[in-house]
Order: structure tokens, then sequence, then C-alpha cells
């Protein structure tokens, strides 16, 4: 009878579940279900039903377990990957309070200097966490949800994250593991322990609220009877800690040893690197997360990659691939046609007032092959901001693997390869996150059935490189690009004190 593992990659815009065998890696059966946010929310806000992952999730799940021909006997372990920094508040009885402010939620912004001012400002809250209290954070939302709806938080009896939910929902158990917590705002990333301090800042019974802290290789648990019917699955399949879809994407892409950097483009951006020892970043710019195999990963993240090219592919009603061609026309520096990415504000630089900008426009880059070029140079320059301070801080990356919907535009990874100036490739699983949570919950089963097993030794075997995709930078646009970068960032600087007047002007006209 063949081994199976599952991993499941609960996004913002879709999940994504892949059975995988335990042999030889191979994808056997896939499936995706999507959703939406909740509609018709105030400006910055932005949340999610809970359930839309449930439903999601089992949705994908059988749709994958169809495809691969899988027996319930069959199927030995699952591993779930979740999207960062959302707030699933849980009452008493384990039930869902509100829907949940994401990752991607700017209407914090508040309470996120509000907690820094009572930690000391920057230098504080680096000195107490290791990472600046940042809008996307979890911290924040849970001082929101006591400000604006106390009533609500009166309820709170729990608090976990997207993957911890899904968790919850597999075994029953409320647990966080490290890598994910480290998002919160609520953890010391160099002791891997609750803040007592930050949770007293919030609310003095906090820390009766947070979750039992697990780490990378401990079990979330076994499946519960209640899901395993509802998957028509056995309860004797176990289900690894799971993690954040940047740490999932990390062991997807084979992130798992000092050296590799990988960086996501999909609807946000993220760059990320394996460190043994936590990585703090004095300007608070570099997350400095812990990761889901017992090490910590530096990580940048930008709001708006792909989020930034659909709007430019709707709008002029292209598919993927005429978008792609149109840019293809265009110069590389789209003639001084440039975009600055701040859609709905940004994470790093942390610009949460923020619009997107289009610099240089003019009668000869008034077209549409410039516009869609320059913004996929334009994101691409946004997560070289990061990847420059990564640089600073002593990662130094040879090699990028590039994984989500952009890297599979052969155009958009020679810009890639030009901006970052280091060659590009990327993986035969393309899914990074859901492969990595399939992988994570092999090493779980590896650990439950012999000696102890390094998860390196699994991401060798199976983690391998489409080698015909392969892109090196070319020099001339090297130069190129480094002029571009110097005005992007230049005309950042300057407009960051312009952005909240225009958002005070967006609240005056309503």
């Amino acid at each position: 009878m063949r081994e199976l593992v599952i991993g499941i990659d609960s996004g913002t815009q879709s999940t994504k579940a892949l059975v995988v065998d335990v042999k030889n890696g191979r994808v056997l059966g896939q499936g995706v279900k999507a959703y939406d946010l909740i509609r018709g929310l105030p400006a910055g806000a932005k949340e999610q039903d809970p359930s839309d992952w449930i439903n999601a999730t089992e949705s994908s799940i059988r749709t994958a377990l169809k495809q691969a021909k899988a027996s319930a006997g069959e199927v030995r372990a699952i591993g779930v990957s979740g999207q960062q920094h959302g707030f699933v508040p849980m009452d008493k009885r384990g039930k869902v309070i509100r829907p949940a402010k994401l990752w991607c939620d700017t209407s914090t912004t508040k309470e996120c200097d509000e907690l820094m001012g009572k930690l000391g400002g920057l230098k504080g809250s680096i000195k107490e966490l290791g990472n600046a209290v940042l809008p996307g954070f979890t911290a924040g939302k849970i001082l929101w949800l006591k400000k604006h709806e106390p009533k609500n938080f009166n309820r709170l009896a729990t608090v976990l994250l997207p993957h911890d939910y899904l968790n919850f929902w597999f075994t029953g158990n409320a647990v966080m593991e490290y890598g994910d917590a480290s998002g919160t705002a609520l953890l010391n990333v160099r002791t891997r322990k609750w803040s007592k301090k930050m949770l007293k800042v919030i609310d003095t019974e906090l820390e009766s609220k947070m979750p039992r802290l697990i780490s990378s290789d401990q079990l979330a648990g076994n499946l519960q009877a209640s899901t395993a019917k509802r998957l028509g699955l056995n309860t004797d399949v176990i289900v690894s800690a799971g993690g954040g879809d940047n740490m999932m994407g990390a062991i997807g892409t084979g992130n798992t040893r000092p050296g590799v950097v990988t960086a996501s483009f999909g609807t946000s951006g993220t760059i990320y690197a394996c460190a043994d020892k936590p990585i703090i970043d004095p300007k608070g710019e570099i997350a400095a997360f812990c990761d889901s195999t017992n090490r910590w990963l530096p990580l940048l993240c930008t709001m708006n990659v792909t989020v930034a090219t659909e709007l430019i592919r709707k709008d002029f009603k292209w598919t993927h691939s005429q978008y792609e061609s149109a840019a293809r026309r265009a110069p590389v520096g789209s003639d001084g046609l440039l975009l600055l990415p701040y859609l709905e504000g940004e994470r790093t630089p942390n610009v949460p007032d923020g619009t997107g900008v289009y610099f240089g426009v003019r009668a000869g880059t008034f077209t549409e092959k410039h516009f869609a070029r320059a913004t996929m140079e334009g994101v691409t320059l946004g997560m070289n901001y990061g990847l420059r301070r990564l640089g600073k801080l002593g990662v130094q990356p040879a090699q990028i693997r590039a994984t989500g919907g952009g890297a599979k535009s052969k155009l958009w990874r020679q810009i890639m390869a030009d901006i970052f100036n280091a060659q590009v490739v990327t993986l035969k699983v393309s899914e990074g996150a859901a492969y990595g949570a399939a992988l994570q919950a092999l090493w779980s089963l590896r650990n439950q059935q012999e000696a102890k097993v390094n998860i390196e030794e699994i991401t060798d075997s199976f983690v391998k490189l489409n080698n015909r995709e392969t892109t090196e930078p070319n020099p001339k646009n090297v130069a190129v690009y480094k002029e571009v970068q110097s005005l992007q960032d230049d005309l950042s600087k300057s407009l960051r004190n312009q952005f909240s007047k225009h958002r005070n002007i967006m609240a005056l006209s309503k």
C-alpha cells in the first residue's frame, strides 16, 4: 500500500491541497478552491470568514484525493501552511467570534503606534521582541478588537492564526508553533517565548488566552473523529505543527540551510533566507522571524506584487500571455515610466498610508506596453529595496529561488535576475507552500516511525530545480535598473509625508 501525505496551503485568494507520495516526493493529486475577501469594508480593512477556509480545505482535499485515486488508509499525515498574521478570535466554546483580520489589513496603524510607544519606540520594540510592531502583525489587531469591539473582546478566550485555526479544525487542539507565532509581534524571537511585557500592554488577561507553543517537529495532534468523517479519512492520520506560508515556502523550496534565498511573487512579495541564529534588523525593516524547522527566517515582505499586475491585466482585458507579450515590447526601464507600488499601503518600507504612483507619464510612455512592463518592474524594485537591506545584515544571495504566479513568466524572471543581480531558478513543484507543508508532514511521519531525521535530508531528496528556467542577469540591464532603483527610492522618501495628507483628503471627500 502507498504511503501518502497531504500538504495544505490556505492563502488569501484560495486554498490548495497536494497529495504527495512519500516514496519519491511526486505530486499525485491536487485541488484548489477559491474565495474572496469580505466586501464593503472601510479603506484598509481586509477580512475573511474562517469558515470559508474550512470549506475550501475540505473541497481541495477531496479533489486532490480523487485525482490521486487514494484510499483513506493510504493517507498518513497532513501539514498546513497558512497566510501569516491573521487574527482568528475564538470564544470559550471554540467558536469564531468575528471575521479574521488579515495580514494585509492596515486599519490598525494607530494601535501599532500605541504599542510601539509603550515598549519604548522602535528601539524598545526591537529589544523586547526582535521586531517592530507593524500594521500587518497580529498584536495591533488584538488591541483594535479591544478598542473598537469591546463586547467581542470580552468573549475572547483563544487567539489563533489562520493555520492554527485549520489545525484546530483538524485535531481539536489549540496550539501555535514558533514560526507563525514569531509574526504576531507577541513573541520574543530570541527566546521563542511569549513576551509578557507586550501581552500585558495589550491586556492583563491576554497571556491566558494565548495557545500552547510547540516546536516545528512536534505534532498538532491526530485527526479528530468529526473532521475525519467529513473528509473520509482515518483518525490515525497525524497533523504536523504546520506554519506560516513563508515558513512552509522555505521548506518547499529547499531553503532549509543557510545560503539559500527564496522570493515569492504572489499577491504579496516575500524574500527570505534560512539562518542558524536570529538576524535582528535595528531599523525593523526586515522581520526577524523563526522558521518552521526550528531555525530562523529573516524575511522582507511587500504587500503589492501580482495585485498590481492583475489590476493592469484586467483593466486591459488581457490573458496572462497577452500581458507578457505587451510588456516585452517595452524597453528595459520602460522609457522612464516608474511605478511606486504602494496601492493600499506598504510594509517594506513601512508606508501604511501609501498609494500607487506612476511617475514619468508623458505622451511617449502613455501606452499599454509601457504600463505593463513598468508595473512588473516597479513591484520587483520594491522587493529589491528589502533584498538590499538583507544584504546589509549579512545575507548575500548568489541564487534566488522564485515561486508564485510571477515566477511563471519568462520575462518577469529576467526582470528579477536583472534587478536582483543574481541567478534566478524555479522549482519543479511550483506550489512551494503546499509542498513545504507536505514535506513537513513527512518529516513528522518519519520522526514517528524511526530515529529522528533532519528536515534537510527530506528537502535534499525531494526538492528539485527546474533547470530549463534558470535565468542569469544581463549586466547591461543590471546597470539600467540600478539607476531606476535609485529613482524609486528617492521618490518613495519624498512622498511619504504626502500620503497621509492624501488619506485625509479621501476621508473628507466621503
